[in-house]
């Protein structure tokens, strides 16, 4: 019997949780019989929240810190490797912005009109003011750090961290493979729980639909648009505008890389297309020197897509629950992930785990995860997409800068 992979699991339970929830409403119309039917079947998206917060602490640290020896090896490769990583900082940001843009624009997430399940939900974002700001990135406690998942203070020990470990040289590198190795570890232990995402989703969909009926499928139709039209903006404003600059040809480029689009559109996996991205961008003309150094790397540190996708939904989420972020908080946010979605950013649903935490550290209720989750597979295929095109450019802008970018017509 062919195994059902997951993302059709979470679609199935996404239908299970919308018809359970429909039938209950219909069959109980009491608003209090209801709200306590939704708090009882919330039980399984809490058990499944649970467990994502579980690996956050020790997923990050272990990912952002062999991530942070990987862009050490940049200094071996010297000028390619410094503006590699020039341009995927900036592609980062125009990314994170474009995603700001989106989701202060729109307010996708208004429309799901949620409430926590705790009492502790205000109109308000924990707020930083500079001096608690300031005090709270430098931990008191590492161990205290990761008790409660604070992301901020975990960067700042992890720099010292990676520092002090290169500068013991082949001593680090022995620290370097341990947590190398625990970072492997936990992609494996990330894998296990994901496997029970459509209990989460089964659980969060129920509950919603029982207290909200079917209207909260129409705020699903609107983060979808909204998140699809901020990607279009993103491909054919930003990275179009950028090989405008750059002298790059992009509809040529994208006719070369339409099948390794594809590809990752329909499977919502950029790996899976890194192959296809190799043979096109060589046939289009770059050198396999600049492509075989170049590609790779961006698939760990330039999945644009993903990262657009982490602000927008941390922020889609607050609003969810009518919660106010102020401009410097969304500053705070973007400056965060630019730094944490270079450790994970090429790990499958990582981006769920760095969402996660960004949500406890801003005191956003984490509930709101599991329904987004219902229509990640689809905002997922979006990314994927993006995040192929996005490196394809990537590699074009550097072999231009090298002067090795060469007119797929003068390609023998």
């Amino acid at each position: 019997m062919k195994k059902i992979n997951l993302t059709v699991q979470i679609i199935i339970a996404m239908i299970s949780g919308i018809i359970l929830g429909q039938v209950y409403r219909t069959i109980y119309p009491d608003a209090a019989l209801q709200k306590n039917f939704a708090s009882n079947i919330q039980v399984l998206s809490d058990i499944f929240l649970r467990l994502v917060k579980m690996i956050i602490a020790p997923l990050v640290f272990s990912l952002l810190l062999t991530g942070i020896a990987k862009a050490g090896d940049f200094k071996t490769v010297g000028r390619i490797g410094l503006k590699t990583l020039s341009y995927f900082l900036g592609a980062t940001l125009l990314a994170l912005i474009t995603g700001l843009v989106m989701v202060n624009l729109f307010k996708p997430g208004s429309a799901l009109n949620l409430q926590a399940v705790t009492p502790s939900n205000t109109n308000q974002v924990h707020r930083f003011n500079l001096r608690d700001f300031v005090s709270h990135i430098f931990p008191e406690s590492i161990v205290k750090a990761m008790a409660q998942n604070e992301i901020l203070p975990i960067i700042i020990f992890v720099l010292f961290f990676a520092v002090a470990t290169a500068a013991i040289q082949e001593r680090g590198k022995m620290i370097l493979d341990f947590f190398d190795a625990v970072g492997h570890v936990m992609l494996k232990v990330t894998s296990y729980v994901m496997k029970l995402a459509p209990i989460g989703v089964f659980g969060a969909t129920t509950a919603v639909i029982t207290e909200q009926g079917l209207s909260i499928l129409g705020a699903y139709a609107e983060i979808i648009l909204s998140f699809f039209l901020g990607l279009l903006i993103f491909i054919f404003v930003i990275l179009y505008g950028i090989c405008l600059i750059a002298r790059i040809p992009f509809f040529r480029l994208l006719a070369h890389v339409r099948e390794p689009m594809l590809l990752a559109f329909t499977t919502a996996s950029s790996e899976a297309a890194m192959p296809k991205v190799i043979l096109g961008l060589e046939r289009f003309g770059l050198s396999n020197r600049i492509v075989s150094f170049v590609l790779p790397l961006g698939y760990s540190f330039n999945l644009d897509g993903s990262i657009m996708y982490m602000i927008f939904a941390t922020i889609s989420i607050a609003q969810a629950y009518g919660m106010n972020i102020s401009f410097e908080q969304q500053i705070i946010m973007m400056l965060v992930l630019m730094i944490t979605s270079k450790g994970v950013a090429g790990v499958p649903r990582a981006s769920l785990v760095v969402i996660a935490g960004m949500l406890t550290m801003f005191a956003i209720p984490a509930e709101g995860l599991t329904l987004l989750l219902a229509i990640d597979w689809l905002l997922d295929m979006g990314r994927a997409c993006t995040n192929v095109i996005g490196n394809a450019v990537a590699t074009c802008v550097v072999s231009k800068w090298e002067g090795e970018v060469i007119d797929h017509h003068q390609k023998k």
